[in-house]
């Protein structure tokens, strides 16, 4: 029996697939608001070369037991933001602020007690503070990407 020779392959050009916009993103939970910050952080990291450096901190959200309890092990603490920006801002005088770091609640929540944040929270922010980190608490993934604008041109 004799299996002959195999077609020739052809390259195949890849698909050009849409540019996912972060207003496709944008709904109504925490979630798809930061998914959407992240977004935006992708297509401007071309302007803003610090945003490769951003990430999500794991904190929040429902987990099994067995998640849970390996998470704390590995060091996940309550009260931390969702977000860090890992960049120092400097001017000529003196560092201004060591990073930046974003807790994003959702609009329901911005006229409750704390802005809707937990005590841990409220209490990881002022020693972060403290410590020279600039933090802010956004409603949504806009006032997040206006602030992480500012703050990376010096205008905080």
């Amino acid at each position: 029996m004799t299996w002959g020779n195999p077609p020739k392959l052809e390259p195949t050009k890849p698909k050009q697939g849409k540019i996912i916009q972060p207003e496709d993103l944008a709904g109504d939970s925490e979630s798809s608001q930061q998914k959407a910050l992240f977004a935006w952080a992708a297509l401007s990291v071309g302007k803003y070369s610090a945003l490769a450096f951003m990430f999500a901190i794991p904190n929040g959200g429902l987990r099994d037991m067995r998640t849970a309890v390996n998470l704390k092990a590995e060091g996940v603490k309550s009260g931390v933001p969702d977000i860090f920006l890992p960049c120092p801002i400097h001017t000529e005088w003196a560092t201004q602020y060591a990073g930046l770091f974003i807790e994003m609640k959702l609009e329901k929540y911005r006229n409750r007690k704390n802005g809707g944040c937990s005590e841990e929270q409220i209490e990881f922010i002022n020693n972060a503070i403290s410590l020279g980190y600039y933090c802010k608490v956004c409603y949504n993934w806009i006032e997040a990407r206006d602030i992480l604008i500012k703050y990376l041109e010096f205008k905080i």
